[in-house]
């Protein structure tokens, strides 16, 4: 079945390393024009290449979303370029995930959440008047469960229930919001990465909680985005998808 994204404009925040630049990069092998953002300079550009590799249109531009200006600018800059927005995927998300002090609940809720909704609040007027689209979450499986550190935890609950709630306004214009709660995803330089070298009893406890015996990978992330994006996924919204090898063990 085909995906129906060839000709598709997607904005993807953080789009540069991990699971971002997996979703930039399979949204594109599918024919999207991709526009991608980071604050790192030279892994944006190695990703810009990567997509225009593909055949089609990316444009990339550093930027701290949580910057309000700077966001605001990337986003008009993305839709002057592409030629409009029909895909968003708002997948940034603060470091520090396993503190629980002051400036991580602040750094957690500007640049996980209040960009998020940032960003959807400009972009889904674009979509409104282009007659639908698509808005995506990047939550975890820490949102689901007690136990992950609460400003992580709770900022990434809160774009569950911010995407469900959107779901129910946007769904008279065609608009659908779905949410991704990824598991422990392995990538160089990510945080799983680092601690299998320098946190082993962190790394094999952590693994030892996931039944398909792995860390996953980014791609696997992507694989369920572009399907959420795509037409075969048309008549779901509202959705929050675990990918995480039976990670996450709740009925819900």
């Amino acid at each position: 079945m085909e995906s129906g994204l060839n000709g598709k404009r997607a904005v993807v925040t953080g789009g540069s390393k991990g699971i971002g630049r997996a979703i930039a990069l399979g949204l594109a092998a599918e024919g999207v024009d991709v526009a991608i953002c980071a604050r790192s300079e030279e892994a944006l550009r190695a990703t810009e290449t990567d997509i225009a590799h593909l055949g089609v249109k990316a444009y990339g531009a550093i930027c701290d979303v949580g910057d309000t200006t700077a966001l605001d600018g990337f986003l008009e800059d993305a839709r002057s370029t592409l030629g409009g927005v029909d895909i968003l995927v708002n997948n940034v998300s603060a470091l520090g995930g396993a503190r629980n002090d002051l400036d991580a609940w602040e750094g957690n809720i500007r640049l996980d959440l209040m960009a998020s909704v940032r960003a959807t609040t400009k972009v889904s007027p674009w979509m409104q008047e282009a007659g639908g689209g698509n808005i995506l979450f990047i939550s975890s499986i820490a949102a689901l469960r007690a136990g992950a550190a609460a400003p992580y935890s709770a900022v990434k609950a809160a774009l569950i229930s911010y995407s469900k709630n959107l779901s129910i306004s946007l769904a008279k214009d065609h608009i659908r919001v779905n949410t991704i709660a990824p598991g422990s995803v392995e990538f160089p330089g990510g945080v799983w990465d680092k601690a299998r070298k320098n946190n082993p009893e962190r790394y094999q406890s952590t693994l030892n909680t996931i039944p398909w015996g792995r860390m996953g990978r980014p791609e696997e992330i992507a694989d369920v985005a572009v399907f959420l994006a795509s037409e075969r996924a048309s008549w779901v919204t509202g959705a929050c998808l675990s990918v995480d090898g039976g990670q996450h063990k709740g009925n819900l």
